[in-house]
């Protein structure tokens, strides 16, 4: 059984005359599906069927209820015409899914701190601390992806230098399928940096029992960080690395993201360009 839900431009915009439960105008006080909607999915599943949830939507959704009790959720977003086409050939099996999540699907607003300002402590994957009900980068498959060691062209790298980084991704999985290989980097102790930040990703096809090399390039840009005083440095140390199907951090519930670490050792520093 199908139920398709999620919210729809006449709801979901800027400087609008909403008036419903869960928006204030343009604004949404709550990241839930709209409570019609949640009523009727809890009817729908309590019919004791098996439901897939479609959700059509243009943000994040706190659908907390329907991860604990929905076998499998597609994110559709706002789709196209051929929309409808694609989700059936997904929901079939015609193709393997390979999408990844472009923002944090967070547990509820309550997660998200005051916002009086534009300082992001507590916001997007790059800054929260807590555990998010679907991570940034997140998604999944028909098949399984193995990563192979990291290899790095040198261990060091000058602070106006580049690194090159490699990793064999193997398709182990029953059929043929997309792997997205994100990489993250990240700088411990460094003040002002992020959690981690996302520098690269790709998308490969990888047919079943194929191996591919990916190969990244990290420059200074890439391993900089933007400091409390707004200035773009590259710091001396070390900086870790995270190239996988997904962060190396998810939640308790969900498939662990495939992947490998690895590290790099900076030397000397430099200002950069903002």
């Amino acid at each position: 059984m199908l139920f398709v839900g999620g919210l729809s431009a006449r709801i979901e915009g800027e400087e609008m005359k909403v008036t419903a439960p869960g928006f204030a105008g343009g604004d949404r006080t709550s990241l839930d599906l709209p409570a019609p909607q949640q009523k009727l999915l809890e009817r729908v599943h309590a019919a004791g069927k098996p439901v897939v949830l479609v959700l059509m939507n243009g943000s994040a959704l706190s659908v907390n209820w329907a991860d604990a009790h929905i076998p499998a959720i597609v994110e559709a977003w706002y789709p196209g015409g051929e929309g409808g086409h694609a989700v059936a050939g997904l929901i079939a099996g015609d193709f393997s899914p390979a999408g990844r999540l472009p923002v944090t699907f967070y547990k509820s607003a309550d997660q998200l701190p005051p916002f009086p300002d534009y300082h992001m402590a507590g916001r997007t994957y790059r800054y929260l601390t807590g555990d998010p009900l679907y991570p940034f980068g997140h998604g999944l498959s028909y098949t399984r992806f193995h990563y192979g060691a990291a290899r790095l062209s040198t261990p060091t790298v000058k602070a106006d230098g580049t690194v090159e980084i490699s990793v064999d991704v193997t398709n182990q999985g029953p059929r043929d399928g997309d792997e997205v290989v994100q990489l993250y980097v990240s700088h411990a102790g460094v003040p002002g940096a992020p959690l981690r930040a996302l520098q690269r990703f790709e998308r490969v096809h990888l047919k079943r029992g194929e191996t591919r090399k990916t190969v990244f390039t990290l420059d200074a840009r890439a391993l900089s960080v933007v400091g409390e005083d707004g200035v773009r440095r590259v710091s001396p140390g070390r900086v870790q690395l995270w190239i996988g199907g997904g962060q190396p951090e998810g939640r308790p519930g969900l498939p662990a993201a495939p992947g490998v670490a690895a590290q790099l050792e900076v030397s000397g520093s430099a200002v950069l360009p903002k």
